[in-house]
């Protein structure tokens, strides 16, 4: 308990001591008997400017330091300091060696304590944290930060947070504490004492909580109702009707004027009049109509009143989680009535506490992100009622070792198996039969309708938010993806008897077995498998090189893409493609035929592990999916239209090749198998018009008119006084090969809008490729130490970080491709200006436009009318739509092309987004407009 903690916090010229970057500041800070007893703080003088982007982070200039002591004045005092302690920073590595670069450089010892990296350890003890940031992890816990980005303040915000992570370590179970120990020498924190102590303390002592269940020497939180606080909501049912609608039916004002919204209340009663009679509907709801709550409160009405579960499905898993977390608190302060409600997602996303388990045990060495992933999840299981793995953020590989131990690698899970009672996903599945509203995803649904409704509860009704995307979703579920990396991963789990892994380990544990079944025989043709694998997946990449460049095309994340049909028939090298795919279903099947014998002889067993039989199916299932999959792609004409294309990373492997099938067309299946199966299905989005009108998403998904009622809702927003639409009538003409000069003059806006608006854009681009040279033109003329540029695909992370790191710098330019034309929401000052680079149309390349495309024109229709532009519109609708989000927000829309005003099909764009303040002038003139407007 006496033991020394110090904490240190670097300011610096740079990130890089090697070359030459010093310290500039220095804040420390001592802790004993969990007590702050001690502090230093100083300023150093670097001798070197000190650059202006460290100035404008830190505050400091080179007048603070200009009087400072230089390093080497006072690193004997800070050697003193950490005497017979720990190390602790935030970001050890950077710490610690820029420090340990200055000791050197100065002739003195280098520091070599053991060390706490609050980074990992907060990764580790908080895995729910929304950010490992300090500023932001000390909001998510409530510890002061006055001063960000100054030594001493970060260095007492860092001891604090590691108060917090000592006291977390003391609040573990037994079971915890346990397994962290095994992990403990993986981790760059020296953290074997704390957890050894507490390890100690519980073994002597009672552990009281009756949150915690434990089996298997694994602790988890008990998701026993009876254990939880539960809010019992008493209210009459009566009562609700008697507030929210009137005595004929109609949404009662009362209930909405939390905040009054007319497009609000009339969407209520839409999705109340579609439910009534019975019937379909699509309703647009615009930005700002609040349509989240709009079909809330009608869909509990119509469940419990006619004691019939309703479905509402979102995109993403995200939005499902914002639904209960944000909407549902909500309405149930708006609506206190007693309803159930329930969110169900697919297996994988759920753990297994069983194979959990039995992965902790294994014996396998782990590389340092499992070792960190295995002790987030154990210290998560403590916490969690839902398993849900999308409740954490793992590190990368991590998700790897995640895969093993989901829900999906289960197989059918016996209910009088122990862990049954404890599956997340069963509790999940539970909850969902008794649910009155059952919040699922597209990806769900889609899949639960391609297998015939043997996945989600019963339902007649429900209501699809987002539903521009149904779709999309459904063609992906109604098709297949195959990659070179999924299938030599199938194979090498699997492996060879002599490598260590799956089946070596099964024979092993069952010798009597090596005998009867055909070790020299699976080895020869597992090894044949592998190698054909590689075989086939490095010919289609290099029939994908060698055909011509105008067959190809780029994807939204610079792949190349390439359609294969017909026609490759007549090809001498696709007939070898055939065959060699054709010798690997052989050899894939051969595999199944031997791991069928081994699975016979292996129920001959007394002591059989029941998880064993249960992993052995599951491999043959995966094996014969690849079969599968090989055969739709290569080997068979269904009698289903599809389109099908493989892509290809340019610059990758020579076997990185992802192959994919779709339906040409989905709107006869979705017609059959899910409207005409379904009284009611609502659908929702701020995107379904094409020039208010609704036939083009009509069409697309096969709803007839007849039994669809249809909706537009326009947005609250005074957009008339909130944006101006700003179109260039000066920039070259891209038609005519002007693709440098184009990008040139894009490039020169971005950089005059950015001192207009001081950053604070998002640049929307069509082509990655596009995004890319703009990028580097950009790197070579921006003031770098002025602006932050982010870009996707270029600069790391995820599109949830690269958002995140966008909100984060004050003078911010963000370029962006497919996935940042919607979904993203960047209230505020954050974003004042959004630019459209090119209307969002499909190249007519594209492998599944171009299948679309020919598909409409056998039926005599205009594929550009009919699919190109309806979809461009939509695009670009959703693009606009991620400037105003909120009654507060200024903005100027900047399109780069003019064929938004020169083109005869432009007005479709101009009349399908809200009326808006149009400019159509010379750049300069437009800049003047925009600094005046701003």
């Amino acid at each position: 308990m006496d033991e020394k903690f110090v904490v240190i916090d670097l300011e610096t010229t740079g990130h890089f001591p090697a070359e030459h970057d010093k310290i500039i500041e220095v804040g420390i800070v001592v802790i004993q008997n969990n007590e702050i007893t001690d502090e230093f703080s100083s300023f150093f003088n670097p001798n070197m400017p000190i650059p202006s982007f460290i100035t404008n982070l830190t505050g400091i200039t080179d007048h603070d330091v200009q009087d400072a002591p230089m390093f080497e004045e006072k690193a004997q005092e800070i050697i003193n300091l950490f005497d017979n302690s720990y190390l602790i920073a935030h970001n050890v590595p950077f710490d610690l060696g820029f420090l340990n670069e200055e000791l050197a450089s100065n002739g003195y010892r280098q520091l070599s304590n053991s060390v706490i990296d609050t980074v990992e350890l907060s990764r580790m003890l908080y895995p729910k944290a929304p950010s490992y940031k300090l500023g932001q992890l000390a909001e998510h816990l409530q510890i002061m930060h006055n001063d960000p980005h100054r030594a001493l303040s970060d260095a007492y915000v860092t001891a604090k947070l590691f108060l917090k992570l000592k006291q977390k370590i003391n609040s573990l179970p037994y079971e915890t504490v346990t397994h962290l120990l095994k992990l403990e020498k993986m981790l760059k924190s020296d953290i074997y004492n704390l957890l050894y102590e507490q390890q100690q303390e519980l073994a002597f002592s009672v552990y009281e909580d009756d949150d915690i269940d434990t089996y298997r020497g694994l602790a988890f939180k008990s998701t026993d109702e009876t254990k939880q606080d539960k809010k019992d909501i008493e209210t009459a049912f009566g009562n609700f009707l008697d507030e929210i609608y009137e005595n004929d039916g109609t949404m009662h004002q009362q209930m909405l004027n939390y905040e009054k919204r007319e497009g609000q209340r009339e969407m209520s009663e839409n999705v109340y009049d579609a439910f009534r009679m019975k019937n379909h509907a699509l309703i647009e709801a615009e930005t700002g109509t609040g349509k989240t709550l709009a079909y809330l409160i009608p869909a509990i009405y119509e469940a419990v009143s006619e004691k019939k579960r309703i479905i509402i499905s979102t995109y993403t898993t995200q939005l499902q989680s914002q639904l209960m977390d944000e909407e549902i608190p909500l309405i149930h302060k708006l609506v206190p009535i007693p309803f159930k409600i329930a969110l169900l997602k697919g297996k994988q996303h759920y753990i297994s506490l069983e194979k959990f388990e039995r992965a902790l045990s294994s014996e396998q060495a782990d590389n340092y992100d499992i070792t960190l992933t295995k002790a987030m999840i154990l210290v998560w299981l403590t916490e969690t009622v839902t398993g849900d793995i999308d409740e954490i953020q793992l590190p990368s590989s991590g998700y790897l070792f995640y895969r093993k131990v989901s829900t999906d690698t289960e197989g059918s899970i016996d209910p009088t198996n122990p862990w049954f009672s404890r599956s997340y996903y069963q509790k999940a599945r539970k909850k969902a039969q008794q649910a009155d509203i059952l919040i699922t995803n597209h990806a769900l649904l889609c899949t639960d309708m391609f297998n015939d409704y043997q996945l989600l509860p019963s339902y007649d009704k429900a209501i699809i938010d987002e539903a521009h995307h149904l779709e999309e979703t459904a063609s992906k579920h109604y098709g297949l993806k195959l990659d070179y990396v999924h299938v030599q991963y199938t194979l090498t789990q699997i492996g060879d008897t002599n490598d260590g892994n799956w089946l070596g380990k099964l024979l092993t544990n069952y010798p009597a077995n090596n005998k009867s079944f055909a070790v020299d025989e699976w080895d020869n043709i597992y090894n044949k498998a592998k190698y054909e694998v590689d075989d086939l997946f490095r010919m289609l990449f290099q029939y994908v090189i060698e055909q011509k460049q105008k067959e190809k095309s780029l994807s939204d994340i610079g792949r190349i893409q390439y359609r294969f049909d017909e026609v490759e028939k007549n090809s001498a090298q696709w007939n070898v493609i055939i065959e060699m795919s054709t010798r690997l279903t052989f050899y894939l099947r051969d595999l199944i035929h031997l791991l069928s014998q081994l699975k016979q002889s292996l129920l001959k067993e007394k002591d059989i592990d029941k998880n064993n039989l249960e992993e052995l199916t599951r491999i043959m299932e995966a094996i014969q999916l690849i079969i599968d999959s090989l055969e739709q792609l290569f080997l068979s004409d269904e009698g289903i239209a599809n389109v099908k294309w493989m892509e290809i990373e340019a610059y990758g492997a020579k076997n990185a090749v992802y192959l994919y099938s779709e339906p040409t067309d989905m709107s006869t299946l979705l017609s059959e198998d899910f409207f005409n199966q379904k009284q009611s299905i609502i659908l929702t989005s701020a995107t379904l018009t094409m020039k208010n009108s609704f036939s083009f998403i009509k069409n697309r998904l096969g709803l007839e008119s007849d039994q669809t009622l249809t909706t537009k809702i326009n947005s609250p927003f005074s957009y008339e006084n909130q944006v101006q639409l700003m179109i260039p009538d000066d920039f070259p003409d891209i038609k005519h090969g002007n693709l440098d000069d184009f990008i040139y003059s894009t490039c020169e806006a971005i950089l005059s809008l950015a001192q207009i608006t001081n950053g604070r854009m998002l640049v929307l681009f069509t082509s990655y490729d596009m995004l890319r040279k703009s990028y580097n033109l950009l790197r070579e003329t921006i003031d770098i130490n002025k602006y932050m540029l982010i870009a996707q695909g270029i600069s790391s992370g995820s599109r949830s970080r690269l958002k995140k790191n966008f909100q984060t710098f004050d003078q911010s330019i963000l370029l962006g491709t497919s996935s940042f034309w919607e979904g993203v929401d960047i209230p505020g000052d954050d974003l004042s200006c959004l630019m459209i680079v090119r209307l969002p149309f499909q190249p007519p390349n594209h492998p599944v436009y171009e299948a679309k495309s020919n598909h409409l024109k056998e039926e005599g229709k205009n594929a550009f009318f009919e699919l190109a532009l309806p979809n461009a519109v939509i695009r670009f609708k959703q693009g606009f739509g991620r400037l105003i989000r909120s009654s507060n927000d200024r903005g100027i829309v900047f399109v780069c092309d003019a064929r938004i005003i020169k083109a005869r099909y432009g007005k479709y764009f101009t009349e399908s987004i809200p009326s808006v303040p149009t400019t159509y002038n010379s750049t300069q003139a437009l800049m003047d407009k925009a600094m005046d407007w701003f």
